[in-house]
Order: structure tokens, then C-alpha cells, then sequence
């Protein structure tokens, strides 16, 4: 049976973070010995589920995946969010380098690969890259307010930034995820969020704290794919975020609907089973390519 037709298998986890907190992860183990092992990171409240269908098409194609919940959302969220104590530094410091090493046990000897989505692919400046072959970043943008070009979406962004995310942190003990599609947010990954929103530099509200050390780290591989239709992370914002990588081997590209024949990709579809034929392909070869050299 060829590596196309067989199916992999997957392990539902429970990890320890690094601080032990309880984290809800999916290993896709593909047949065989893994080509690569690709950390795939999931956009802001989306829970790894929605990214079933994807890994393991990957993983049909010789790439071991790991999939998680960051704290505080999907299976890796309290009973009630009201009072729970959670950041995006916690997601930085403890939740995804726990995956890594998880990933890494799980696929020994295999080429360690970062997939990110939105925050799962801003998050990766952050990481010690020293281990890791290459990254994909997909619909990822540095988020400043400033960086969306139609009027209406900066004004969203600012919004989001300045009144609704700290708004709902206060009054609610969360932000309602609906609002965005995806899961509730605990309120300090609310304001951390809302913070970043408001700087210039996004990211940069962090990463000056740690004088950049990670991005700056980071040489190898990196591609950062805009969707032209993607009103969530559009180019100028994608291509800021790449500049923050200033010694990678950083490339981006634009996928437009028309060149893969439909209507609308956006923010998220890309991840859905509808382009296993289009797009799923190119990010995968990408991955394997990367493995090889």
C-alpha cells in the first residue's frame, strides 16, 4: 500500500506543560518511520479539532503531527473562565515548548517543522528555533491596527484592540470567542492580546522585553503565506511580521482564490477538507521539501 492510501493513526493525549498544567493534544502518526515531525499551532481560540482533517492528511504523507489546545480554550479550558489565571506567555513559555518536546519524543531522529496559523505562526518568533528545520506560516500578520488598508477593518481592529478585548476581560472574566469564531478567551490572553493590538510593533510588546533574542535567532527556512482575501491577516500585515525575522531565509507569497479556481478562501477555510486537491498540497510539499535538505 502506497504512503498516499494509508491511513495514519491517531493518539488522543493529555500533556503536562512545563509549569503542569493539563493540555489536550492529537499525535498523527504516520506509517512507517516519519519523513518529518510538523508542530502544527492553531489560530487565536481554535481548537485543534478543526484541524483534524489536515494533519492527517499530512501524516499520510509521511509527516508525523502534533496538534494542542493552548491553555484555557477547546480540551484544554476550565469548567469557567471567570477568575482562570492564563496569557499568551503562558501558550510561549510553557504550553507549545512542552508540544515540541512531546513532538520530538514521539518522532526521534525526525526534522522538527513549525506550521503555524494567525497567532500560531506569530507565536513562533518567540520559540528556541535552534531545533527546528524550517516554518510555514499561513494567514500569520503582525497585528497593529494600523497595518489593515480597507477603513472599515482598522476600524474593527481598533475596536478589538482598545474597547472590546479589555472591555469584556473586565465586565465578563473573558472574551466571547463567537464574536471572532472561534472558542472564549480567557481575560489575561484577552488583554495580553488587546495590548499587542495597540503597539506598533505588536509583537513587539514582548519581544522588546526579551530584546528580540528569538527572532533575531532564528536563520533557516521560513515562508509566511498571505490569502488575498483574508481580511484578518492581510499582506501588509504579513509582511510585517516577516520583517521581524531579519536573518531568516524568509520568503512570502500570495495564494488568490482565482489561481486555485473558487470564490473565497479567508482567514480559516484554507484548513478545511474542500482544498485537500488545491492548497493542502502546496503547504505540504513545502514541509517535505524542508525535511530533505
Amino acid at each position: 500500500m502506497s504512503p498516499e492510501s494509508t491511513m495514519p493513526a491517531v493518539h488522543k493525549l493529555q500533556l503536562q506543560s512545563r509549569d503542569g498544567h493539563p493540555l489536550a493534544a492529537d499525535f498523527f502518526a504516520p506509517t512507517g518511520t516519519p519523513r518529518a515531525a510538523v508542530l502544527l499551532a492553531g489560530a487565536m481560540g481554535v481548537p485543534r479539532r478543526f484541524y483534524a482533517a489536515f494533519a492527517s492528511d499530512l501524516a499520510e504523507h509521511g509527516l508525523a503531527v502534533l496538534t494542542l489546545d493552548y491553555r484555557g480554550f477547546g480540551g484544554s479550558a476550565p469548567k469557567r473562565l471567570r477568575g482562570y489565571r492564563a496569557s499568551i506567555s503562558d501558550w510561549i513559555d510553557h504550553d507549545l515548548p512542552t508540544a515540541l518536546d512531546d513532538l520530538a519524543e514521539r518522532a526521534p531522529g525526525a526534522p522538527l517543522l513549525w506550521l503555524g496559523h494567525s497567532v500560531g505562526g506569530q507565536l513562533f518568533g518567540f520559540m528556541d528555533s535552534s531545533r527546528l528545520r524550517g516554518a510555514l506560516l499561513v494567514a500569520s500578520q503582525s497585528g497593529h491596527w494600523s497595518l489593515w488598508d480597507k477603513p472599515e477593518w482598522r476600524r474593527r481592529m481598533w475596536l478589538l484592540g482598545h474597547v472590546l478585548l479589555p472591555g469584556c476581560a473586565l465586565t465578563l472574566g473573558r472574551f466571547p470567542g463567537r464574536l471572532l469564531g472561534g472558542d472564549d478567551l480567557p481575560a489575561g490572553v484577552a488583554r495580553q492580546w488587546a495590548a499587542w493590538i495597540r503597539d506598533p510593533e505588536y509583537l513587539g510588546h514582548l519581544a522588546r522585553q526579551r530584546d528580540w533574542a528569538d527572532f533575531a535567532r532564528y536563520q533557516g527556512p521560513l515562508r509566511v503565506v498571505s490569502i488575498a482575501d483574508d481580511d484578518y491577516a492581510p499582506a501588509r500585515a504579513g509582511a510585517a511580521l516577516l520583517g521581524y525575522f531579519q536573518r531568516a531565509r524568509g520568503e512570502r507569497v500570495t495564494v488568490t482564490p482565482a489561481e486555485i479556481g473558487v470564490e473565497r478562501i479567508g482567514h480559516f477555510d484554507g484548513f478545511r477538507p474542500r482544498f485537500r486537491e488545491t492548497l493542502w498540497p502546496q503547504w505540504r510539499d513545502w514541509l517535505l521539501a524542508q525535511a530533505q535538505t
